[in-house]
């Protein structure tokens, strides 16, 4: 008999030979390539329009997309593995930890975390003893990859120049995956991983490190008035970040046996698809800015 498992495996490794090639108006990456762009600039252009006439709706926009993608997450979860994450308190410690990291910074967030856990622990009661542990820590696994991680970014724009430290950590981050999504389509031989993710190539990770490093020069002596090497400091860990979260996600869907982790974005997929490099790199462009240049 074929485990779940099994039948996952053989779906991955059909859908990555040769032979099986994506409709030609999609690209390489199997997307749809001018929706994936169009999508892109359009979110591109909320956010910089926000952050040149109100920088604090950034925050709201981070909170709306810890909302969805949350949702996206825990329902990925419970159709394609059988999870129930403990939604409402993973949503509502989601939105406290958002706005909490705004005026409180690191305290508000800490004590909105560690609450959501005790949510979680304690929602989880009313469905008995079976798959208790599996439950509950797949919800804190939620709220720290998703909120937790997110509520760093919420917390760049806090600061008098926040506006240019987003800029900064979003400059990064859309460096790493052009660079990369550009020099992998172009040079792509070798295969960075081959078992989480076929597509990435160690060529499109040196396409990466180079706009990336070149893009966070540029952005922290321009914006931030920093020092050069601050910026490729800034840059490199982006790029690493960028791609640890790709493949993290890239992981959790082949666990899953999906592709998407929803429909909402056309050329993307769901949003938590577009928010997986943005989520680490978001608490890595924290730590970083804030020790190179304190607020």
């Amino acid at each position: 008999m074929t485990t779940t498992r099994g039948r996952r495996d053989e779906q991955d490794a059909s859908a990555d030979e040769p032979g099986d090639q994506p409709p030609a108006k999609t690209s390489r990456a199997g997307r749809n390539l001018w929706a994936a762009i169009g999508v892109g600039v359009g979110l591109g252009a909320v956010i910089l329009t926000c952050l040149f006439t109100l920088p604090k709706l950034f925050v709201g926009i981070v909170a709306v997309a810890v909302a969805i993608s949350t949702v996206e997450l825990a329902g990925a979860l419970r159709r394609a593995g059988g999870i129930n994450v403990a939604l409402v308190p993973v949503l509502v410690g989601g939105q406290a930890m958002v706005w909490l990291s705004w005026p409180f910074e690191r305290v508000g967030l800490l004590a909105a975390f560690v609450v959501t856990i005790l949510a979680c622990l304690v929602w989880r009661f009313r469905e008995g003893v079976s798959g208790y542990v599996r439950d509950v820590t797949s919800s804190i696994f939620v709220a720290s990859y998703v909120p937790l991680f997110a509520s760093f970014a919420a917390m760049l724009v806090v600061p008098a120049d926040g506006v240019y430290r987003v800029l900064c950590f979003l400059i990064g981050v859309v460096c790493s995956d052009t660079g990369g999504y550009a020099a992998g389509v172009l040079f792509g031989k070798h295969p960075m991983a081959p078992l989480i993710s076929p597509k990435k190539s160690w060529e499109g990770f040196a396409g990466s490190m180079i706009t990336g490093t070149v893009g966070g020069a540029l952005s922290v002596t321009l914006l931030l008035h920093g020092q050069w090497w601050q910026g490729v400091l800034l840059g490199a860990a982006l790029v690493i970040t960028s791609t640890v979260g790709d493949l993290v996600e890239s992981l959790i869907k082949r666990d899953l046996g999906i592709k998407d982790m929803g429909s909402l974005l056309p050329g993307h997929g769901g949003l938590m698809d577009r928010m997986d490099s943005l989520l680490p790199s978001a608490v890595v462009a924290w730590l970083l800015l804030r020790l190179f240049i304190p607020a």
